[in-house]
């Protein structure tokens, strides 16, 4: 075997930390397809905040057409992830396939969710809160207030997921949070230095104004009138983020904040996050949905 080839097989073996798995290397899940597809919706529409196009994914529920209103879910992707990852790579809609839920995944690049402290147009938190929301309103027959509003992502999505929803309580009655990355805002970028570039573009350097105002442990600390929604936190035993999932639940805790905590095997990995997907919807069926 050449080195070049020794090399290539070596990088294909290395466990990217964030990166989606490859089609490849999960098998099709049985089900998940042929019999839904007339569910699934691709869009793109033009994002103010952003100035340009932006692309996501709806799953529609079967029974759409006939009723009234419906809840949605806003389900976040992770670090270089895109808006077909949670129906690519796990069982989403076999999952959901008995929910009145409309599911809305968004594309978001690499961006956390955040207005950028270095790229004036790369607003993304305005872009979820404002631009999407106000997009999915406009086409879908959806609850418009707060209890008709949950938000939850894996990772970074899971960063994004918490801080919305502690940004932006009148929006979102229920947040989930998988393998979340909460402590983007405050030294991820130190404990893990390959993203370090794209954070720090994000949120700037230590100390700056944008890490203040996006760090979730200290938003938890900010004077609020409005309900906190309910949040709902998971995390594999072998995750590298599992002490700070850790510390936010005991944050919620000492803030007498709704929430509930799971900690079962697993990584950063989709193997993970089908399994957690589960469970995150069972509770969204019975905190949300009810």
């Amino acid at each position: 075997m050449t080195n070049i080839l020794r090399l290539i097989l070596f990088l294909s073996l290395i466990p990217l930390a964030f990166a989606p798995a490859l089609a490849s290397e999960k098998p099709p899940i049985p089900g998940t397809r042929a019999s839904q597809l007339d569910l699934v919706r691709d869009s793109v529409f033009y994002s103010v905040s952003l100035k340009r196009e932006m692309r996501y994914r709806v799953l529609i529920p079967r029974d759409y057409e006939k009723n009234g209103r419906v809840r949605v879910l806003y389900l976040l992707h992770g670090l270089y992830g895109d808006y077909r990852n949670w129906d690519s790579y796990t069982g989403l809609q076999n999952y959901a396939g008995n929910l009145r839920l409309l599911i809305v995944m968004p594309d978001a690049d690499d961006a956390w969710y955040t207005n950028s402290a270095t790229v004036p147009l790369d607003r993304f938190e305005d872009y979820i809160a404002k631009d999407l929301i106000s997009e999915i309103d406009e086409k879908y027959k959806t609850i418009r207030a707060a209890k008709g509003r949950a938000i939850a992502g894996l990772s970074m999505g899971g960063y994004g997921a918490v801080k919305l929803g502690l940004k932006y309580p009148q929006l979102f009655a229920f947040v989930g949070s998988l393998s979340g990355a909460l402590n983007a805002a405050q030294n991820l970028d130190i404990q893990r230095p390959e993203f370090r570039p794209k954070l720090r573009e994000v949120f700037g350097d230590e100390g700056s104004r944008t890490r203040g105002e996006n760090d979730i442990f200290q938003l938890l600390s900010t004077p609020h009138q409005t309900p906190r929604p309910y949040f709902y936190l998971a995390c594999g035993t072998n995750d590298f983020l599992l002490e700070t999932n850790r510390a936010l639940a005991e944050q919620l805790s000492s803030r007498n904040i709704n929430y509930e905590y799971h900690e079962t095997p697993g990584g950063h990995t989709w193997a993970y996050w089908d399994r957690a997907l589960l469970l995150l919807l069972e509770c969204i069926e019975d905190k949300f949905l009810e």
